[in-house]
């Protein structure tokens, strides 16, 4: 099929960190850093097939789903696209407390709006994250929101694309510093996961097989992982604390269906 608009919403998965565009062009007017990701690689490789092809990407950094949903949700409603792809839940399931079942009920309601649209929905399931320090402890909770995330997908004829077996993604030089976003490669092989479940030829492969990795001394590894609670988990313990997101106040880089450009 040959798809002449799309619209993701979602979070910093899809917003795109920690895909940095071409040099020059990573702030916007506002000092925002802006990033590119596996939602504006399908875009481009939809704009090659399909002219007048249109886009738009309202997802912002940081969103829990009751803000997914109450923001982003009804403009892509209102839009009209062909192509909608829905990513939430993820930041709500990092949280203490967090029920994967309750979001899971907000999920299915949001992609069954979605999908009274006759707009074809592409969902996601997360990747494993038993190789994660602290984010393993959570590996349940994320399996029995994934599990209702396939059940979703399959009752309301959504495209699902499966993260969790994704081999590729485990290889840690497929994402950034912080370990919780993908870095360019990552999002690369997302993209490519992507067109492949909706069947649009893609010149890249998803099924990556990485060189293996150098050994690293158990002192080097500690040393790492100390940078890694110091400059990542302890600021987003903090913002936690005070009731921030990383996302207030940066509005969605492509709000507005439009052409690539």
């Amino acid at each position: 099929m040959a798809y002449r608009s799309f619209v993701a919403l979602g979070d910093s998965f899809t917003e795109g960190l920690n895909d940095p565009l071409p040099e020059g062009a990573a702030q916007d007017p506002n000092g925002i850093t802006r990033y590119r990701g596996w939602a504006d690689r399908v875009a481009e490789r939809l704009a090659e097939l399909e002219p007048g092809f249109r886009y738009a990407n309202l997802a912002v950094r940081g969103k829990l789903i009751d803000q997914i949903i109450a923001d982003q949700v009804p403009r892509a409603i209102e839009m009209k696209p062909d192509l909608i792809s829905f990513c939430a839940g993820g930041n709500d399931l990092l949280r203490p407390g967090s029920d994967p079942d309750r979001v899971a009920k907000k999920l299915a309601t949001a992609v069954r709006d979605l999908r009274k649209t006759g707009a074809e929905v592409i969902m996601f399931t997360g990747t494993d994250p038993r190789d994660t320090p602290l984010m393993r402890m959570g590996r349940g909770k994320f399996a029995v929101f994934f599990m209702h995330t396939r059940a979703i997908a399959d009752m309301y004829g959504c495209h699902l694309v499966d993260l969790w077996p994704m081999q590729s993604l485990r290889d840690p030089r497929a994402w950034s510093e912080d370990r919780l976003h993908l870095n360019a490669e990552g999002h690369r092989l997302v993209a490519a996961k992507v067109l492949d479940v909706l069947g649009v030829p893609s010149k890249d492969d998803w099924r990556k097989k990485w060189p293996p990795l150098e050994a690293v001394d158990p002192w080097t590894k500690r040393r790492e992982d100390t940078l890694w609670l110091k400059n990542h988990v302890v600021p987003w313990i903090g913002r936690r604390i005070r009731g921030v997101s990383s996302g207030d106040g940066v509005p969605p880089k492509r709000p507005e269906l439009a052409p690539l450009g």
